[in-house]
């Protein structure tokens, strides 16, 4: 998570609610935001302003007492802010918004499930559900403190929205991020009209937190040109990725050769949407930079890479319509349109805990040849000869999965058929075996 100690809480305030408004998961007049000082003060959001449009100087200042100061009065929500505050002591901000897909749970009065992901499930934990009450009222801040309890970080607000809340307001953002990823998928995965398959306790405690543990190194010498290229790359399409939500803050990872011995790959448990070049890691012949810490499927990505000599370059994913598909353990059908087929070919699809369990049995599904594996329950797994390739076959993946997806309010699909299929095959791959 992103050091949040030295930026001052009207900035922190203003960068997050721009992402959430975005990225369209509130409205120009809807959801609010609060940071809480140890001394009991609350910076909050505003009435009445812009959200699209929202200035430092906006920021309202609530002192412990509950004056306040600021050209705008604090958001009518404040109640339900303090309220919270009062009751937990451990939270130090709070995330209030109405993203479409949390929507639809709360006026349906469901909660979405967080065992679809184990990501979602370790950073949000089990969400829960708030009783209706009036907004901006006393009792509707009463309604989310019973609901959240005291183990709780994130409630559906019945016909309203979501809460969630943390330590600080990264920690608060990314499990509302998490939540709404969360649900989209479930509603995704339902218009899909598969089976929804939860993960069970023990399928949660396998994926835990496998993070790298190689042994680390020292540089004796700057980054070599080649080592630089490849982390301006990287951070190109981590932060594109990131901004065409083909994944959000707290899962996806990237990587890509620099020589036959190493590669460098994104970090674990950073902001994706943050990311620096200086923040990628580079692992050398098994080892790690000293100090760093390599996302959790290093192991993954070095398997691929000492296995295909002509792959450069990994991504980890989970857009939300190719996880739709993964967490009904299905694969795209990839017979839509040329391009899909060309570019993505034809995808294989690995049990969940096989990444965790023998990342070099899940290194021969995949090749230059037959470049994706779809993940169950965790997205995709895309491989290619460049940064770009890669990027490229995940941008076409996750349209061909909408594509699918919104085909079903249509009719029946009506794929390319084998002789098409072997027609466009013999033309643009000639030399495939076969």
């Amino acid at each position: 998570m992103a050091d949040q100690r030295y930026t001052h809480p009207r900035d922190l305030l203003v960068s997050y609610m721009a992402r959430i408004y975005g990225y369209r998961m509130t409205t120009t007049s809807g959801g609010n935001l609060s940071v809480r000082e140890p001394g009991g003060e609350i910076w909050i959001t505003p009435a009445k302003i812009d959200k699209g449009r929202l200035q430092r100087s906006d920021i309202v200042l609530v002192r412990a007492d509950g004056s306040w100061e600021s050209a705008a009065p604090p958001s009518s929500e404040l109640p339900l802010h303090q309220t919270i505050y009062r009751t937990r002591p451990d939270v130090g901000a709070i995330v209030h918004a109405h993203p479409v897909a949390l929507v639809a749970f709360s006026i349906v009065g469901q909660v979405p499930s967080t065992r679809v992901f184990h990501q979602a499930w370790r950073i949000c934990g089990e969400g829960t559900f708030a009783p209706y009450r009036l907004p901006g009222s006393a009792e509707l801040g009463e309604s989310i403190a019973a609901a959240l309890g005291t183990s709780h970080s994130c409630a559906i607000l019945e016909n309203h929205g979501v809460v969630a809340v943390g330590s600080d307001l990264a920690q608060a953002f990314q499990r509302f991020e998490t939540f709404e990823f969360a649900g989209k998928s479930i509603i995704k995965a339902r218009l899909l009209g598969g089976e929804i398959r939860e993960l069970s306790d023990a399928e949660l405690a396998s994926a835990g937190e496998h993070v790298a543990d190689a042994a680390d190194f020292t540089r004796s010498a700057a980054p070599s040109t080649a080592e630089q290229e490849v982390r301006t790359t990287l951070q190109d399409f981590v932060r594109r990725g990131y901004h065409q939500r083909l994944f959000i803050s707290t899962h996806g990872t990237f990587s890509a050769r620099v020589d036959d011995a190493s590669f460098v790959i994104t970090p674990h448990d950073r902001d994706r949407g943050a990311l620096g070049r200086s923040d990628l890691v580079l692992v050398d012949a098994g080892r790690k930079t000293a100090g760093s810490m390599p996302s959790h499927a290093t192991r993954l990505h070095e398997a691929i890479y000492r296995r295909h000599r002509r792959i450069g370059a990994i991504i980890n994913a989970a857009p939300v319509n190719v996880t739709a598909f993964a967490i009904t353990g299905s694969v795209p059908d990839t017979r839509t349109i040329p391009e899909s087929r060309l570019v993505v070919r034809s995808p294989t699809l690995a049990r969940f805990q096989l990444q965790f369990q023998d990342p070099d049995a899940l290194a021969e599904t995949v090749s230059p040849a037959q470049p994706i594996a779809m993940l169950e329950n965790d997205g995709v797994l895309v491989t290619g000869a460049t940064v770009l390739e890669a990027f490229d076959r995940l941008e076409v993946l996750e349209s061909t999965a909408e594509a699918l997806i919104n085909a079903r309010a249509l009719g029946p699909l009506s794929p390319m058929d084998d002789r098409t299929i072997a027609e466009l095959e013999a033309v643009f791959f000639p030399d495939a075996p076969g």
